[in-house]
């Protein structure tokens, strides 16, 4: 197995393309054509990590930071990132990251800590957009089913909680063949009009390569006219930050009580209380003051994040509680993450998520 085929696992699940344009996601260091020996799971690949997966035997290790964030102009081993970089490089280690494109996806890092808190209904706090595009495709009436069924198997026509989603008006073709044109109705240098179906399908715009070869494959055209569009709509798999409700309304105490006990915490740092239960509940791994008002918007009760500075408690306004719980605290699920991620497609390959707890921050208690 090459790393390679770790890799286009991980990007199935959370393609590059819905990284954060500040992000720096991707492969980091070394080859991905070689051969895999193992992979060890991490929340930072530091220099104790890579020694980590030189004992376990592992050559690609798959962190959730980038531990190449900004620009390198020189690797000396001064820093930190520095001399993991020339760990790995000493010791022929793959490092790989997959960072905001996780957190954005159904399923991903977020969606994680919405499980972990037992959240219902989980949905995007800012659903990207841009993301969608729709295919508008003229059809000969008798081949319409078969065009359709195979842009549904490409990954087309999904809104929400429907799959099979198009819409179909007829219509009428018109066409003039050329020399050394192959109709598939009528004749070379012959007007033909033919009645067809404009079928219009809505598909994440990374599937579009293989949605348009099950177009073609299925049509019976040489020549198939199509058009393809991006959309404004806002793709309700991904986004920054998720909110969902909890089973049952619960003391703002008893949630406090929960959250201590969910993340491992000795403190909570949260702005007034407000009297009142918490119902719905925002959440974002990492530095996630930015959604304070996509949460106010969306109705939460709460929005439990990380990094929040003095300022941004004044913006819970009286009206939502912000809880910072920690960074490493709010993403500490990430690396099991991983690992079930690639446990899902290689049941009995080597893969480890790593002991090393790399959280730089310390409490006196």
């Amino acid at each position: 197995m090459r790393i390679q085929d770790i890799i286009d696992v991980l990007e199935g699940v959370a393609p590059p393309v819905y990284q954060e344009d500040f992000d720096n996601a991707g492969l980091l260091v070394g080859d991905a054509n070689r051969p895999c020996s193992g992979v060890l799971c991490t929340l930072d690949a530091t220099e104790e990590v890579i020694g980590e997966a030189v004992t376990l035997g592992c050559n690609l290790v798959v962190t959730y930071h980038p531990i190449i964030f900004k620009g390198l102009k020189r690797i000396t081993g001064r820093t930190y990132v520095e001399r993991a970089v020339l760990a790995a490089i000493r010791n022929d280690i793959t490092i790989y990251a997959i960072h905001t494109n996780l957190d954005n996806v159904r399923g991903g890092m977020n969606s994680r800590i919405a499980s972990a808190l037992g959240l219902l209904g989980v949905e995007p706090l800012e659903a990207k957009k841009g993301l969608l595009k729709k295919l508008f495709v003229f059809v000969p009436v008798a081949h319409v089913y078969a065009v359709r069924t195979a842009l549904f198997a490409a990954g087309a026509g999904h809104i929400g909680k429907y799959s099979a989603c198009s819409f179909n008006s007829p219509g009428t073709g018109t066409y003039q063949a050329g020399e050394g044109a192959n109709p598939y109705i009528g004749s070379v240098g012959e007007f033909h009009q033919e009645p067809e179906v404009r079928v219009e399908v809505i598909f994440p715009g990374r599937l579009e390569g293989g949605v348009l070869k099950a177009m073609r494959a299925a049509h019976p055209y040489e020549e198939v006219a199509y058009d393809v569009v991006t959309l404004d709509n806002a793709y309700q798999d991904v986004g920054m930050g998720w909110i969902g409700t909890l089973p049952e309304p619960l003391p703002e105490e008893t949630f406090l009580r929960a959250l201590k006990e969910t993340f491992l915490l000795s403190v909570v740092r949260h702005s007034p209380l407000l009297s009142r239960e918490v119902r719905r509940v925002a959440v974002c791994g990492g530095a996630g003051g930015f959604l304070t008002g996509s949460a106010l918007g969306a109705g939460a009760d709460w929005l439990v994040t990380a990094d929040l500075k003095y300022h941004d408690f004044f913006g819970a306004e009286g009206r939502i509680v912000l809880a910072d719980i920690g960074h490493f605290e709010s993403e500490q699920f990430t690396p099991g993450l991983i690992h079930d991620i690639l446990s899902e497609k290689f049941r009995t390959f080597a893969l480890f998520v790593s002991k090393v707890r790399t959280n730089p921050v310390r409490y006196y208690l």
